[in-house]
């Protein structure tokens, strides 16, 4: 397997494969950081593509190519933080998303599917509060347990990817857990 320094010199080089493969093993990290940062899933995917497509145009001033990862991750903090700046997180009404993803259509279906409605709106309902939950964390809480969760990442290249030590990796997924189980015990009540 190639590493992250060899692909961008071949990417530099004209092969469009080699950043596709940076690509492949970057992408949901760097959409887990968009997340962690506008809090918003939504907006995730469309800031990591973004940035995915900002470090492609400028991969040519990367001056060290060993820190590929890090210098991608440096772009997709800038990319939350325009977006952020710009105040461009109005939300989007259903009717512009079309009749697929009206909610009232999309409960019909599923009573025809299966009877089991009753069911999936709980499920979706518990969902929507563990992510409401998870995103009003501390940011640094919020960033390690969505980098952690959306790709299945050892502590090592959490704390390489956030510039901390393991411990700290630890510590602040520890403290994330007990904030979260916390919050959402007090939910069920």
């Amino acid at each position: 397997m190639q590493s992250d320094a060899e692909l961008v010199r071949l990417a530099r080089a004209g092969r469009t494969a080699a950043y596709e493969e940076l690509v492949r093993r970057w992408a949901a990290r760097i959409t887990g950081l968009c997340h962690a940062r506008v809090k918003r899933a939504h907006l995730a995917e469309e800031l990591a593509q973004e940035t995915l497509l900002r470090g492609f145009r400028a991969l040519d001033s990367l001056t060290d190519p060993d820190r590929f990862g890090p210098w991608l991750c440096g772009i997709a903090l800038r990319a939350c933080l325009d977006w952020l700046k710009a105040k461009q997180n109005a939300q989007v009404p259903f009717s512009v998303l079309g009749s697929e993803f009206d909610p009232d259509d999309s409960l019909q279906r599923a009573a025809q599917r299966d009877g089991t409605v009753e069911a999936e709106l709980e499920r979706d309902e518990e969902r929507r509060q563990i992510m409401a939950e998870v995103e009003a964390l501390p940011e640094d809480c919020r960033t390690v347990v969505l980098l952690y969760y959306y790709q299945d990442l050892t502590y090592r290249d959490l704390a390489k990817i956030l510039g901390v030590s393991s411990a700290t990796v630890n510590a602040r997924l520890t403290k994330a857990r007990a904030l979260l189980r916390t919050h959402l015990s007090h939910c069920r009540r």
